[in-house]
């Protein structure tokens, strides 16, 4: 064990090491093209972070985001007012790294780490790098054991295992902020972090006192960067929730990574992107976005240590889920929920989808018993929902097909299952207990209807 610690301690040191640069480095501002600030006389590394002395008023600092010409492009994490022609700018830092520590629990702090919350600046004495590599795919265990999330929905019919990946996709106003914050309150994860990525200020309290509450909040980090913050806060706040997660995986636990929202963390870096001068793509996404998504979710999952499950949040534009980002992160995650508008118009919440939502990883952590009284609801609201119309009008006739029969008289107990007040709460033998209900029910019908015929 000692060894395996000494090994691990050089190995920080080596990359801490191997990204300094040794020499300092002053260079002058050139120009400004709206966000961005192109510097001559500054060969800096890509992600070094430089200082901008502007004449009055606080220093800025800005990341090195790519280079055009002889020039060092720069995008600040701030307001360029008072930048001007000649100012001088000096390498602050090659690399990045974040204070981290238990103290963290119970806080709620911005894209850099400091207290967002007007409590003083917790004093931590171990730190982690912004952008870790993802685990080797050979030292990630197999995904055997189910997490609670506290949501029956989600819990009985797409049960989700500890260090699995799954994406909520919807359109706005649909309930993804109060789904998140049921799971952040519910679910049996030892420590829960949580990103808000470009989220309305009035929105962050309200999240934090209505849809977290106390309780929640005590063993939770929330990271906050607001849609008025610069896109290059908004894209660190996934990377320093990333980060505090893989911090608490590492001492053994299992996190709850909640982000909201993934899209907003890739519209941010496509203004990045541009402003660097990438072509625009697929709906004006650079090629940056698509590459760094991966980067970003495969740092989730399950270690030797411990394990951080991750549900991300995905706006989905116009209602199309095969918009490029929705389309894009679905084949990056183990499994998907999406939340239906017709359903959130009747009332149902959550307004999960059960038969447009999928868990990739249920077969390997669900009980045979569990998962063949999943698929017979799943087979009972599909046939439902392919004679819905008949049904509202009045065309169908009972006794022509005896599984629409059925699925006809046991809806109002299914949509019972499925509803869930924000305020209650399900644990899992609950959900479970109340799904095999549902499948006696629908045998017992099932072998009753074979008896008359």
């Amino acid at each position: 064990m000692t060894h395996t610690i000494e090994q691990k301690l050089t190995h920080a040191i080596e990359e801490q090491l191997a990204q300094i640069v040794p020499a300092a480095m002053i260079g002058t501002v050139s120009r400004t093209v709206g966000m961005t600030v192109s510097v001559a006389g500054f060969p800096a590394p890509l992600g070094a972070v430089a200082e901008i002395q502007r004449d009055r008023g606080e220093r800025l600092l800005a990341e090195v985001v790519g280079f055009r010409d002889d020039l060092t492009l720069l995008y600040p994490f701030g307001d360029l007012t008072g930048v001007r022609h000649g100012n001088r700018v000096r390498l602050a830092r090659t690399s990045r790294w974040l204070r981290v520590g238990p103290e963290l629990l119970g806080r709620v702090i911005d894209a850099n780490g400091l207290a967002a919350d007007g409590k003083p600046q917790p004093v931590m004495h171990e730190r982690v790098s912004f952008y870790r590599r993802p685990p080797h795919p050979c030292d990630r265990p197999r995904i055997d054991e189910p997490i609670t999330t506290g949501v029956r929905a989600i819990d009985g019919l797409l049960t989700c295992g500890k260090g699995q990946r799954l994406g909520i996709f919807s359109g706005s106003g649909v309930g993804k902020s109060v789904l998140l914050g049921m799971m952040a309150r519910y679910t049996s994860a030892e420590v829960i972090v949580i990103a808000l990525i470009g989220e309305r200020g009035r929105e962050v309290n309200e999240f934090i006192q209505r849809d977290l509450g106390p309780h929640g909040l005590a063993r939770s980090v929330v990271v906050v960067a607001t849609s008025n913050e610069p896109a290059l806060m908004r894209v660190q706040a996934a990377a320093t929730a990333t980060a505090i997660a893989e911090y608490f995986r590492d001492q053994g636990r299992d996190v709850l990574l909640l982000m909201d929202s993934l899209t907003r963390f890739a519209l941010a870096q496509r203004e990045i992107g541009l402003a660097a001068g990438e072509p625009p793509t697929t709906r004006g996404y650079p090629p940056s976005v698509f590459a760094l998504l991966p980067k970003l979710v495969e740092r989730a999952g399950r270690s030797r240590q411990g394990s951080i499950t991750a549900f991300y949040s995905v706006l989905v534009e116009a209602d199309d889920p095969n918009e490029p980002i929705s389309d894009c992160v679905r084949g990056l995650l183990d499994g998907h929920v999406w939340l239906a508008r017709r359903l959130a118009a009747r009332g149902h919440y959550p307004a999960v989808d059960v038969l447009e939502s999928l868990s990739r990883l249920m077969p390997e952590v669900a009980t045979p018993q569990q998962r063949e009284a999943a698929d017979s609801l799943r087979r009972l609201l599909a046939v439902y929902r392919e004679h819905e119309d008949l049904i509202s009008v009045g065309a169908y006739r009972r006794g022509a097909n005896r599984l629409v029969d059925i699925a006809i008289d046991m809806l109002p107990d299914i949509e019972q299952y499925l509803r869930q007040p924000v305020e209650q709460q399900a644990s899992f033998q609950q959900s479970l207990d109340g799904l095999l209900q549902l499948h006696h029910q629908y045998q017992r019908r099932l072998s009753e209807t074979q008896n008359r015929q």
